[in-house]
């Protein structure tokens, strides 16, 4: 039995009540516990298949603007019953969601287009996400989902991570936090099946070796960041839990609208002024989300929130990383790279725009139209200048779990 809902990205509920349905199916090899609650109370539930004492840990849900990851979860667990021989010596274990708070706010399981997408936005400041809080807050601030993670990773002592992420637009990469040798092969071929491309320059990894396209490879702590303006740091992350236990992490992003200008390597002709361009664009669309938000905090006395925390969050890293860009030799000189930043640069200020926009909008404030006519415009650029063309949502899951899969594959005979 397929355990994935058609046409549209699963809620949490629906990943739970999957889960719940494959434990009771086979209560023998299944098991669904409790390993935290979130902030606002709602259970962190973990899914275990098999009883080896070689774990694999899949983690769906960090971002809440990532939705592929529940569906990929599911996909993968299913596998796993299915296939004996997967956990013939592994166990696997599914955080169904690290994030259910940060879900329950971001609301467009079918987005037709970025517009909807946006409409329905939200993902929280960095120090609210449980990988990246530990990036910038002390360990006796960290968040209820973060010590749930942390504590299912001493519990299992994983030899390997898994980190489903994604993006709205772009292309599918790895990024991995040990190398695993023979990866790069199979997820080129699952890319290219499945008519994904491949983000060779990702900014997301700017500066990192590569061992394979779009495999990208974190450097070893103690190496200069790519921004330095940026307030966290991978390698402080979550990420780098397992390796207390000689384990790695690998996180696998897909895109749910492709674009087939981020896996250019020829060379950018200048890749310096190009970016100090998207600096200054950066800044001037940044500033046009700041006037509205300036000119509708005095009609909003109290408001506050998670959605207006992350769009005050987003707009401040403006100033540092446009100033990276505009004085740091570039990291990558290929167009790939270029066209990266050039989405990085439009989805900061679009996304605050959408966020505050939701809070103008619940409380009917005369700037919501405006803003929705920003946020309107700027899917809609973003879109046509990328040449979006949307991934069916089987195939963005497909290529996920077998990235995953494969990974797992991969990095066993690394680890024996």
């Amino acid at each position: 039995m397929s355990l994935l809902p058609e046409l549209r990205y699963p809620t949490v509920t629906e990943v739970v009540t999957s889960a719940r349905a494959l434990a009771a199916h086979r209560p023998a090899l299944c098991t669904l516990r409790e390993v935290g609650r979130s902030r606002a109370g709602r259970p962190l539930l973990l899914l275990s298949v098999g009883h080896a004492e070689r774990a694999v840990l899949v983690v769906a849900g960090a971002h809440s603007n990532e939705p592929t990851g529940g569906a990929t979860l599911l996909s993968v667990a299913e596998r796993v019953v299915r296939e004996g021989e997967l956990r013939a010596d592994t166990s696997w274990h599914f955080l169904l969601c690290a994030d259910p708070d940060g879900a329950s706010l971001h609301v467009t399981p079918a987005p037709r287009n970025l517009f909807e997408y946006h409409r329905g936005f939200f993902r929280p400041a960095g120090h609210e996400q449980p990988e990246w809080s530990p990036a910038v807050l002390p360990p006796d601030r960290l968040p209820p989902e973060t010590r749930a993670l942390t504590g299912v990773i001493d519990e299992l002592r994983p030899y390997l991570q898994v980190t489903l992420h994604g993006t709205e637009l772009g292309g599918s990469w790895v990024q991995l936090t040990k190398d695993i040798p023979g990866l790069a092969e199979p997820f080129a071929k699952s890319a290219a099946e499945h008519n994904i491309p491949v983000e060779t320059g990702a900014s997301d990894a700017a500066g990192w070796p590569a061992s394979g396209p779009g495999v990208h490879v974190m450097p070893a702590p103690g190496a200069g960041a790519a921004y330095p303006s940026m307030p966290d740091d991978a390698r402080n992350s979550t990420w780098y839990h397992a390796h207390r236990y000689g384990g790695l992490t690998a996180i696998v992003e897909v895109p749910m609208w492709a674009s087939d200008l981020v896996d250019d390597p020829v060379p950018h002709p200048d890749p310096a002024v190009a970016l100090r361009r998207l600096a200054r664009r950066l800044l001037l669309d940044t500033h046009e989300v700041e006037r509205v938000l300036t000119d509708a905090l005095p009609r909003l006395p109290g408001v506050g929130g998670p959605l207006l925390r992350a769009a005050r969050w987003g707009l401040e890293l403006v100033p540092g990383l446009a100033a990276d860009w505009m004085h740091m030799v570039p990291v990558d000189n290929t167009r790939a790279y270029v066209g990266s930043v050039d989405a990085f640069a439009r989805r900061l200020p679009l996304r605050a725009a959408a966020m505050l926009l939701r809070v103008l909008t619940e409380h009917d404030d005369r700037a919501a139209p405006r803003l929705e006519q920003l946020v309107a415009t700027w899917s809609e650029a973003f879109a046509e200048r990328f040449r979006a063309r949307w991934v069916p949502l089987e195939h963005q899951v497909e290529h996920q779990a077998r990235t995953v899969v494969e990974a797992a594959r991969h990095a066993r005979d690394r680890s024996t």
